[in-house]
């Protein structure tokens, strides 16, 4: 299992925990961005549509079932708990959400190893996760008013991003290696037809002495 990965995922978790904490526990969601939160769980239900059908291990399936079920969480907290959403900065979180997802996605279609929904997707993901702080960052600037549970979350979540870099970076070369090998495969596969065909046409051409037993 890839260290850096592990790191990253347990940093990014802990975030979540002090999130849910201060959420739960104070019956509070000021100074956390809802747009944040949303565009988190757009990155989890992008990256693990393959959750049905690509087993990889345990810890990985527990691990993507834990990030798409605390995020929903959150995003469900803050929209529709009766008191939690009375707390809710709506005024002052009001960064666009087309100002990232749309950069994303045209970056997604343009660098994609392999041209494949789930593939296009889980670059979009990529792409969209190291911007999706950013209305969170945008919030605090504007309130001016941290509380410690808000700041600890922003520190961890920013630590797991920090941590989780060497990690995309390994995950980048495993996917060109897999797309040139994919695309080697093709060619070889359009290559053999023709080469076939090819011989054919030699034998069919050729003169009867060719075919003569010796």
């Amino acid at each position: 299992m890839n260290v850096f990965r592990l790191a990253g995922d347990m940093m990014h978790l802990l975030s979540i925990i002090v999130l849910l904490l201060k959420i739960t526990g104070i019956k509070s969601c000021r100074g956390i961005s809802l747009k944040t939160q949303e565009l988190y769980l757009l990155v989890f239900i992008t990256r693990y549509l393959d959750i049905l059908t690509n087993f990889v291990s345990l810890y990985n399936t527990v691990m993507k079932l834990v990030f798409l079920g605390t995020s929903s969480a959150i995003v469900y907290y803050m929209r529709f708990h009766r008191i939690i959403k009375l707390t809710y900065d709506k005024e002052q979180d009001t960064f666009k959400y087309l100002l990232l997802i749309a950069p994303s996605a045209v970056l997604a279609l343009l660098t994609t190893h392999v041209y494949t929904v789930l593939e296009v997707l889980w670059t979009f993901s990529i792409y969209l996760e190291a911007v999706a702080i950013m209305p969170q960052l945008v919030l605090l600037q504007r309130t001016q008013n941290i509380d410690n549970l808000t700041g600890n979350y922003v520190f961890l979540l920013g630590c797991a991003a920090w941590i989780n870099t060497p990690a995309r970076q390994q995950s980048e070369q495993r996917n060109s290696s897999v797309a040139q090998q994919q695309r080697l495969h093709l060619s070889t596969s359009q290559l053999q037809p023709q080469k076939l065909a090819q011989d054919s046409c030699e034998m069919i051409s050729a003169p009867p002495h060719c075919f003569a037993s010796a």
